[in-house]
């Protein structure tokens, strides 16, 4: 990621860089070593294992198109030839240029494979890995995965590497130590220790991570720029989470950090390194809380399980005859206590796997057997969006960071968007905007803005021009996710797009 000197909100792409704690040691552990608060044995056959990530991504200037250079309106000889020669130098288009990144990694066994954080290499045309002794390599992409924010790459060397193993994050408790080791800054080598502040935390859309990260490890240990894909260690020198937000008022650390569980990511880079990606189970609905209203209209004496607002069309659990209005109480044996369990739970089952879903269908608890299919298979054939969602539809209309489609019959088909869901379609989102700040992404659709519909990108603009002219820096969309709708607020810009 690259370095910025400010940024708020939740920052992704660090990690781990905090001062040293004083633990409580017994006695026992007091007399065994001459330095009783002291990590360094710990510490010291872990550093070889730790890399540091740096990726160049080349940026096509205006340079690159077929506009060529800006020519002066008069002769050349001309009297304001000089006059105007500074102006029209500064003019030229620019031509490519590199953009460089700095994070971290960890090798997790002596063939080379290394684990990062997928944003860190996502866009990147070259990854050189720097090993404990300085020693540079070039890396290449094992695979990716957009959805945990997990990328194993590759490296090939005749030196022998030194590794890490997993550890299991289900053991940690609240109040464990870890000690972190990463490349703040790009200082490299940087060992940062404090303890499981939380477990299972919710950091929702500020996620780069999607709906497959059962609950983010939360520390106190200091995250900082450059830090993004380095390893959380328990204890017993085992890797139990990998760095990957924290957030910040500042874009400093101020000791509240997040990592995704090893139990997730080992999982996912098993399969990178099996399949070339991730793969996972899909069951195929969109789901929505079950609330007071909701469970009492449908008799339900408690608030439990997830109301099933559509089926995606051909999908397993429409072939399973499962009903809009179905609320799913298991899988299997598992409780589905609210929305963000059940893709948790489905995604750990095989494809072609049947397993029974327990239903609460007009009042009666019913088993229905549906057979799993394949989450990124169905996102392959776009019946499902991708998390780089809408990048490969007709070019939409770019608007305040965010590259938007009117809801057509072409568009509702592929998306499996039913009739009665009205308003304009989020095929693209500029990471870098308010838009991508505030959660917004592809697959979203734009209700409202201001309180007032919105069915073409041409609406939008107006309302965006409505309120610039109005001095207002913000405004208020009503945001449609798979059937469940929330209020966002996001910068407007001064830009003015043409339509």
């Amino acid at each position: 990621m690259l370095l910025k000197s400010s940024v708020r909100g939740l920052i992704f792409t660090l990690f781990v860089t905090t001062s040293l704690i004083s633990p409580s040691l017994s006695a026992e552990d007091k007399s065994s070593s001459a330095q009783p608060y002291s990590f360094a044995n710990l510490v010291e056959p872990l550093l070889p294992a730790v890399v540091n990530i740096s990726t160049t991504t080349l940026l096509r200037g205006r340079g690159d198109s077929a506009a060529g250079t800006l020519e002066p309106p008069f002769a050349k000889g001309s009297p304001l030839e000089d006059f105007f020669k500074e102006f029209y130098d500064q003019m030229q288009p620019e031509g490519p240029r590199n953009s460089s990144a700095v994070g971290s990694g960890f090798i997790i066994d002596p063939e080379g494979y290394i684990v990062t954080n997928n944003h860190l290499i996502a866009d990147a045309d070259q990854v050189t890995v720097t090993l404990n002794d300085n020693t540079e390599l070039k890396a290449v992409l094992v695979g990716r995965d957009r959805r945990t924010d997990i990328a194993v790459l590759k490296i090939n060397t005749d030196k022998k590497l030194p590794f890490v193993q997993w550890g299991n994050s289900e053991k940690l408790r609240t109040g464990d130590r870890i000690v972190a080791i990463g490349n703040p800054f790009g200082l490299g080598g940087t060992v940062t220790t404090g303890i499981v502040s939380h477990l299972g935390r919710n950091i929702g859309s500020h996620s780069r991570s999607g709906d497959f990260v059962n609950g983010y490890i939360q520390t106190d240990a200091s995250i900082n720029m450059g830090n993004s894909g380095g390893p959380m260690f328990d204890m017993g020198g085992k890797v139990v989470g990998v760095n990957t937000a924290i957030y910040s008022p500042t874009g400093a650390s101020v000791g509240i950090g997040f990592a995704i569980p090893s139990e997730v990511a080992k999982k996912v880079v098993t399969q990178i390194r099996q399949f070339g990606r991730a793969k996972r189970g899909w069951l195929g609905v969109h789901i929505q809380p079950v609330t007071e209203d909701i469970a009492e209209g449908l008799g339900l004496k408690d608030l439990v399980g997830v109301l099933v607002g559509n089926l995606v069309k051909d999908g397993p659990a429409a072939k399973a005859n499962l009903q809009v209005g179905d609320v799913i109480l298991k899988v299997g044996n598992k409780d589905v206590k609210e929305p963000r369990n059940l893709p948790q739970i489905v995604a750990d089952i095989s494809e072609g796997t049947k397993i029974p879903i327990t239903i609460w269908r007009k009042g009666k608890v019913m088993s229905v057997p549906v057979q799993i299919g394949e989450y990124e298979e169905a996102e392959e054939a776009s019946v499902i969006p991708s998390p780089d969602g809408g990048k490969d539809l007709a070019k939409g209309v770019e608007i305040n960071g965010m590259t938007l489609q009117p809801l057509n019959e072409e568009i509702r088909q592929r998306f499996d968007i039913t009739t009665d869901a009205q308003g304009v379609l989020v095929v693209d989102v500029d990471p870098k905007s308010s838009a991508a700040e505030k959660g917004i992404r592809p697959g979203d659709i734009i209700m409202e803005i201001s309180q007032e519909e919105v069915k073409t990108p041409q609406q939008i603009l107006e309302q965006f021009k409505g309120a610039s002219k109005e001095n207002r820096k913000s405004a208020l969309l009503l945001i449609n996710r798979d059937g469940e709708s929330r209020y966002v607020s996001i910068k407007i810009t001064s830009e003015e797009p043409e339509l």
